[in-house]
């Protein structure tokens, strides 16, 4: 059995099952959510069935052809919605995967008028970069997913966040993502998801120009 076939039968539906069950704690009821690299919308249509008062809209950069959720097609940079349309945006390790994360989260800042929802990662500790890296060629390589490997330490996030002035509501780093005789190599405080509000001036700066688009 080979390293793959052992990601897909024992990691793949563990995490997806861990991670909706974070999101779907994390996300108020009633919201809008832009699941951005969305994928086939598994992730989505997971979180949404503990929670069936969200409604998701999906954007990816190849659409599949059977997905769980609404999925459009963007050019990986600009997210296809208005100003302050949406109350979440949503990135499921997707930002790792760009070469500038800041391109999507000022985007998220601009479309959404609550906050954001990240799961990432983190280079925190003993061979953490190595460690990220064999994770993501193991589960993304074959599929040809691109791989920059574009990992953040926490003081990386911190000062996106200070930029964009998103605020930390949620913050999580003990996820769960694999059982007990795995998580000492691969989770170990490599993995975060953080639910981010916009700092006041930031939401009164939205409320404003809602106001103003209103009028």
């Amino acid at each position: 059995m080979g390293i793959e076939t052992i990601h897909e039968s024992y990691v793949k539906s563990r995490r997806l099952n861990v991670l909706a069950n974070h999101f779907a704690e994390l996300i108020p009821a009633q919201s809008t959510v832009l699941d951005v690299g969305s994928g086939d919308g598994g992730l989505a249509a997971a979180i949404i069935a503990r929670k069936p008062t969200l409604r998701f809209r999906g954007f990816d950069t190849l659409v599949r052809e059977d997905t769980k959720i609404p999925v459009e097609e963007f050019d990986g940079r600009t997210i296809p919605a208005e100003n302050d349309t949406t109350d979440y945006v949503l990135f499921s390790d997707v930002l790792h995967h760009t070469e500038d994360p800041m391109i999507l989260l000022r985007e998220a800042a601009r479309v959404a008028c609550k906050g954001v929802m990240i799961k990432d990662h983190l280079v925190c500790g003993l061979l953490a970069r190595p460690t990220l890296r064999f994770m993501d060629e193991v589960g993304n390589r074959r599929f040809g997913v691109k791989l920059p490997h574009n990992y953040w330490r926490p003081e990386q996030w911190n000062v996106a966040f200070e930029e964009l002035r998103l605020e930390r509501k949620e913050y999580r780093t003990q996820l769960g993502l694999y059982p007990f005789w795995a998580n000492w190599c691969f989770g170990r405080g490599l993995h975060f998801i953080t639910r981010l509000g916009l700092k006041e001036s930031n939401a009164s700066q939205h409320a404003d120009r809602s106001v103003t688009l209103s009028d």
